[in-house]
């Protein structure tokens, strides 16, 4: 990755939304949600607190074309749904900790423990 994207990255990880268009399974309409995330170099994050049951997960995964915008950066992204325990565990505990999802004793809130994982690789190297 590119040093200024790596850059700007960064800095985009501090904004408290991000913003999701995914195709409409059904219309074939853009829907945009806005959303929790964080950023692990070149990907970006979320957690369905529904599930597989939300409507923008079910969109992605019959289209996983979608765009990501962050401020006035907007991207496109391949999403795929987080299976590896280890990268499931390290987005669980950034959106925790960035959102304070964590209870008095330090462990992670109900909606960080079970939500669905969901990656977002940024298609930074084309126009």
């Amino acid at each position: 990755m590119r040093v200024k994207m790596k850059n700007l990255l960064n800095d985009l990880a501090s904004e408290e939304y991000c913003y999701l268009t995914t195709t409409g399974r059904v219309t074939g309409n853009p829907h945009e949600i806005e959303i929790w995330f964080c950023i692990n170099e070149s990907t970006v994050y979320l957690m369905s607190g529904g599930g597989d049951r939300s409507d923008w997960v079910k969109n992605l995964m019959k289209n996983p074309s979608v765009k990501v915008r962050i401020a006035e950066h907007t991207f496109n992204a391949a999403a795929r749904i987080v299976k590896d325990k280890t990268e499931e565990m390290l987005v669980r505990n950034r959106l925790a900790d960035k959102y304070n999802e964590r209870e008095s004793d330090g462990s992670l809130s109900e909606w960080a423990q079970s939500a669905l994982v969901v990656a977002f690789d940024l298609n930074i190297d084309r126009k």
